[in-house]
């Protein structure tokens, strides 16, 4: 997504950071908030997700998304220069501030050890196509909201995944499923998000019905 000063505002680049420090996961009815920590289910905590049923072998490693991270990256860093609690919209430094966030977003590091892999991981579903039923592509982004509601996830937390042409997800935007298949390390750029990861689907089924 194309971010300006004026759509997303610095105490808003507070949000960003701050659901992504969170960790994954949301309440399934309204959008996440300052604070709070956003997960498939909202009666599940990201520890309990990593819980959840291990699959067979042939299903590939499962993953969280603090796994997309690599470890030595540190967006926080960027905020040390910058006092957010006495910022306000209209002062120069929030579009200085906004401008390096969007670029700290959209070039955000990914782990190179996972192309190839054949992985599983869960998250919400952001359709590529509006009005969409039958999705055979759309963005995978680990809060409820990203994208649409709220500030969209960096690069390393934005996965776009395309299915099979016989195994389409029928759903709907914001859908909690699971993506099973090979991950790809790929730039896709759309205008709802950047995404630094690509999963060739061979399976995308309900996170519900995954017990």
């Amino acid at each position: 997504m194309a971010l300006s000063p004026h759509s997303l505002p610095a105490l808003s680049a507070a949000l960003a950071l701050s659901l992504l420090l969170a960790g994954c996961g949301g309440d399934s009815d309204e959008p996440a908030q300052p604070g709070t920590r956003a997960t498939p289910d909202d009666t599940l905590t990201a520890e309990e997700l990593a819980a959840e049923p291990t699959p067979s072998p042939k299903l590939g490693p499962e993953l969280a998304w603090d796994d997309l991270i690599p470890a030595d990256w540190r967006p926080d860093k960027l905020f040390e220069d910058y006092d957010i609690d006495n910022l306000d919209d209209d002062d120069p430094r929030a579009d200085e501030l906004m401008q390096k966030l969007e670029t700290l977003w959209a070039e955000a590091p990914v782990v190179e050890a996972l192309h190839g892999q054949r992985v599983r991981l869960p998250g919400f579903v952001v359709p590529l196509t509006t009005d969409a039923t039958e999705i055979r592509e759309f963005l995978l982004v680990p809060y409820f909201g990203a994208c649409i509601h709220v500030p969209p996830p960096p690069a390393n937390q934005t996965v776009y995944v395309v299915t099979t042409e016989d195994g389409a997800y029928h759903g709907e935007l914001f859908d909690t499923v699971w993506v099973e298949g090979i991950m790809h390390i790929e730039r896709v750029s759309n205008d709802l998000g950047e995404a630094g990861y690509r999963i060739d689907a061979v399976n995308v089924s309900p996170y519900e019905e995954d017990t």
